[in-house]
């Protein structure tokens, strides 16, 4: 056990990545020792950032939790605290079940475990982060909550109501991390295509996007979560014309039968859908689409997932991501719908829709073979170095990987690559000279 080292250990999506970061950079100016997602933790005190947002992440923190208690009660570490959704959403169920925990916290008062360690908030440290990325690249939360309702989310009963971060605040933070020596920035939020409206009324995501791209030091900006209903098509007008916006979108559908989308609440239609994507493949030639698709749903027909499957060969998302449905409690399918469709129905519907993907990622990485790529190497990895592209997002999407022994690449530097090789994800390529 190390006196005067904080171990944070972060559950979950990227948007906890980021409290955690802010959370971190206090600690660091209160002078403690800080390590996040350290393999073998060995602080003195312990702090889980935890995620509710579906069964297997619940189950995940949970346990994480369970781990560390029975540290706690060996005398491994002295302080344990609890942080995130998990607790926001089961707080009392927590305290009662988990009493090994010193204090359970919140998604939104987090901060205040510094007053429970006898310090307080840096004033000069409020709104910075310290990243955990690698310094090239990080997450960019621009908003919390969501006001969507859908009907199998847990989000807006964790979060609460879509609240957009001043975009002056949020410009400043680009600044600062542009200073720390960050060039790609991952635009995140529950639903950043709702971004501004609950500022002034107007859809604010397009100009957001281009005042960044016009911070001198900026190189890349990526886009996730998106929301397909009533898209601020100026956002693709920007995409198109701004080099420094990767041709990239992260647009979760969910379905496409149009049974099972207004039974989950989605407020949108099959026709939609498929004209939304004619429109981005026309307005933003090249334009990769990262989507994620659920299996499941209660009163999903084998017609309904046939149907699935057909849209997905139309589709050919050159991402694409898949869960299997599991009832949440507090949501609107929990409360109104029986979970009718059996588990193993569930695996087997997941695992053709996969198997479906990876034929047409297959076919898609091998369209590149030949193609001359800007790639930004993240590390080396024994005899590879490893990159990507504008089209690939870190953590989920394939990599470019470039044999090292020639020339040296440095991480966050960018080259020109002609991709030479292609598997069912990953590229291979050679540095231009």
């Amino acid at each position: 056990m190390k006196k005067g080292q904080v171990d944070i250990i972060t559950m979950g999506c990227s948007k906890n990545l980021v409290d955690s970061e802010l959370l971190k950079k206090q600690f660091e100016a209160n002078g403690f020792t800080c390590k996040h997602d350290a393999p073998n933790p060995q602080g003195e005190i312990v702090v889980i950032n935890t995620c509710g947002f579906i069964a297997d992440a619940k189950e995940e923190s949970i346990n994480t939790i369970l781990e560390f208690a029975e540290a706690k009660e060996k005398g491994k570490i002295s302080r344990l605290y609890v942080m995130g959704c998990l607790s926001q959403r089961y707080l009392q169920d927590l305290k009662r079940e988990i009493p090994q925990v010193d204090r359970y916290f919140g998604k939104f008062d987090y901060m205040e475990l510094l007053k429970e360690l006898g310090k307080k908030e840096v004033a000069t440290c409020v709104g910075k982060r310290s990243i955990t990325t690698p310094g090239h690249y990080a997450y960019l939360k621009i908003s919390e909550g969501c006001d969507r309702h859908c009907a199998y989310c847990a989000i807006p009963v964790i979060t609460g109501r879509h609240k957009s971060r001043p975009k002056d605040e949020i410009l400043n933070e680009v600044r600062d991390l542009v200073g720390m020596g960050v060039k790609e920035f991952q635009v995140i939020a529950q639903e950043l295509t709702y971004y501004g409206l609950d500022l002034d009324g107007k859809h604010g995501i397009a100009e957001l996007v281009e005042e960044m791209a016009a911070i001198e030091g900026v190189e890349w900006i990526r886009l996730h979560y998106a929301y397909p209903m009533q898209f601020p098509m100026e956002l693709l007008r920007v995409m198109r014309e701004n080099p420094k916006v990767c041709r990239y979108l992260d647009i979760a559908l969910q379905h496409i039968s149009d049974p099972i989308l207004k039974r989950m609440r989605r407020h949108v239609t099959k026709k939609e859908t498929e004209e939304l994507i004619r429109k981005f493949r026309a307005e933003v030639p090249g334009i990769h689409l990262r989507t994620t698709l659920m299996v499941g749903f209660p009163g999903e027909t084998e017609a309904d997932f046939e149907e699935l499957l057909e849209f997905v060969r139309w589709a050919r998302f050159e991402r694409m991501g898949a869960f299997a449905y599991s009832e949440e409690e507090d949501t609107y399918s929990g409360e109104n719908y029986k979970d009718d469709v059996p588990q193993r129905v569930k695996e087997e519907r997941l695992s053709r829709l996969m198997a479906l993907q990876q034929e047409i990622s297959a076919e898609i990485q091998a369209e590149k073979v030949g193609q001359q790529l800007r790639v930004i190497i993240d590390r080396r990895e024994g005899d590879y170095y490893v990159g990507r592209s504008e089209f690939c997002s870190p953590e989920v999407d394939p990599e470019v990987l470039i044999r090292a022994g020639g020339r040296r690449l440095r991480r966050g530097c960018f080259y020109n690559v002609r991709i030479t090789d292609s598997d069912e994800f990953d590229l291979y390529g050679e540095v231009e000279k």
